[in-house]
């Protein structure tokens, strides 16, 4: 069986291109949920840190998220990434512990 590959990534976003980094990626959410091998997919703004974007994702498997990697409009984000970010993602990978409360 495959291991699924989840990560949680931190985005700090330059202040004056922090809503249209929101809007960008709002537009990929359900995109990308529907996604053949997607388990969880989840995007945050900080409450205080309102340039802090944080993602929470889960993928079936390492491929899984190479595949969604390599769709046109996320190689074009992640090739101008740094016109909306301060510095570049801060990326933890994680071990999933617990099912997936997600509901298919």
């Amino acid at each position: 069986m495959t291991q699924p590959y989840g990560f949680i990534l931190h985005a700090h976003t330059r202040p004056e291109k922090a809503n249209e980094f929101e809007a960008l990626f709002r537009a990929y959410v359900e995109p990308s949920r529907a996604e053949e091998g997607c388990v969880e997919y989840h995007m945050l703004r900080d409450a205080q840190d309102t340039g802090l974007f944080i993602f929470y994702e889960v993928w079936q498997s390492r491929a899984a998220f190479e595949s969604h990697c390599a769709l046109p409009h996320m190689r074009r984000f992640h090739e101008n990434r740094m016109d909306y970010l301060q510095r570049d993602f801060d990326v933890r990978e994680i071990h999933m512990l617990s099912p997936s409360s997600a509901r298919a």
